[in-house]
């Protein structure tokens, strides 16, 4: 990759923070999102649990480690209502939606079904787009009991010198910027500039860990010191279920704690290019 999760500048102010933002800085996960819960996307949700590797739900194929719920088949979504901006964030359907770049911006469609959402980018410089939770710093992950995803998506493009796709968030206290990486573009597997701590086997792949710390970086309370975590899969998918929960309580384990949790939500990072990434399953749970 070209740099961590936060080069190719960032814009002056820093990166809003859950429930505010900072002129031209970095979105937080959007305001007003939901706590707990979570919705169906597309796609929905079935009963009796997830399926083992290979499995398969009806309507459609599931993802590695994928849970009965992911229809990896699902067609393209249609309509949504599209958002463009350097710097927006806003809920629909009872998720928070961001958009954050440090350059020209570029947009983010909401369709409206669970949490699924399309991001585009054209030389934007760093470009996030997301959609999932937010929440208000007061808990603990485990608080909100088991958090976890599903989606199925599509891409298109490029992404300049590095490039995230996954879950993505902040907790406060201690302030930290979280990564899960499922997918990226170009051939190996990123890093995020960090150190590894270890590894976890989880949803039926290896996820490499690592933790790297930003310097005078923006952040959801300004610019300051903090660190990073990444949990990097090292077979890249495009479909799947997520156990947010279960690299939470690695990262614990491995001396990386959490602090009161600001957000989690479905990730499009890029950091370049002209490109796309279209969820056309998505879902988000906390229960």
């Amino acid at each position: 990759m070209g740099g961590s999760a936060t080069s190719g500048g960032s814009a002056s102010g820093g990166r809003p923070g859950a429930g505010g933002s900072a002129s031209g800085g970095r979105a937080g996960a959007g305001a007003g999102g939901s706590a707990s819960g979570g919705r169906t996307g597309t796609g929905g949700s079935a009963s009796g649990g997830r399926t083992g590797t290979g499995g398969s739900a009806s309507g459609g194929q599931t993802g590695t480690g994928g849970s009965a719920a992911v229809n990896c088949s699902a067609p393209a979504l249609t309509g949504g209502t599209q958002h463009c901006s350097s710097n927006a964030t806003g809920t629909t359907n009872g998720f928070a939606y961001s958009i954050w770049s440090s350059g020209s911006g570029g947009c983010i469609t909401t369709y409206g079904a669970g949490a699924a959402f399309k991001a585009t980018w054209n030389n934007s410089g760093d470009f996030l787009a997301g959609m999932g939770f937010q929440w208000n710093e007061t808990k603990k992950y485990d608080q909100y009991g088991t958090v976890s995803a599903d989606y199925s998506y599509t891409k298109t493009g490029s992404a300049g010198g590095w490039s995230y796709i996954g879950i993505y968030g902040w907790s406060n206290s201690p302030l930290i910027e979280f990564y899960i990486v499922d997918d990226w573009f170009g051939s190996n597997p990123p890093n995020g500039g960090g150190t590894q701590k270890g590894t976890l086997d989880v949803d039926g792949a290896t996820y490499k860990i690592y933790t790297h710390q930003q310097v005078n970086q923006p952040s959801i309370h300004g610019t300051t010191t903090f660190n990073q975590y990444f949990s990097v899969r090292q077979t890249a998918r495009q479909c799947g279920h997520i156990s947010l929960t279960e690299h939470f309580k690695k990262w614990d384990a491995l001396g990386m704690p959490l602090g009161v949790m600001a957000s989690a939500r479905l990730l499009a990072e890029a950091g370049g290019g002209n490109g796309s990434i279209d969820y056309k399953v998505a879902t988000m749970t906390a229960q």
